[in-house]
């Protein structure tokens, strides 16, 4: 499985679990869609893989003293 996939011009990233269930992945999927994760179920074979992704919408630069 690619670590990667782009779906609809976006880049997701693979969660790197092969599931063996449906169920077991979209268990999964609402865990990270209750931390602010797009989610895409795959489906290859008799496997299920989850892929995630999240929009930057915050960044934090710490000063450093010189």
């Amino acid at each position: 499985m690619d670590s990667f996939k782009i779906i609809d011009s976006k880049k997701y990233m693979w969660d790197g679990t092969e599931y063996d269930s449906k169920s077991t992945a979209q268990d999964k999927i609402k865990k990270y869609s209750e931390d602010k994760f797009e989610t895409k179920l795959i489906e290859e074979g008799e496997k299920f893989f989850v892929f995630t992704r999240r929009v930057v919408t915050e960044i934090h630069i710490e000063e450093q003293a010189i």
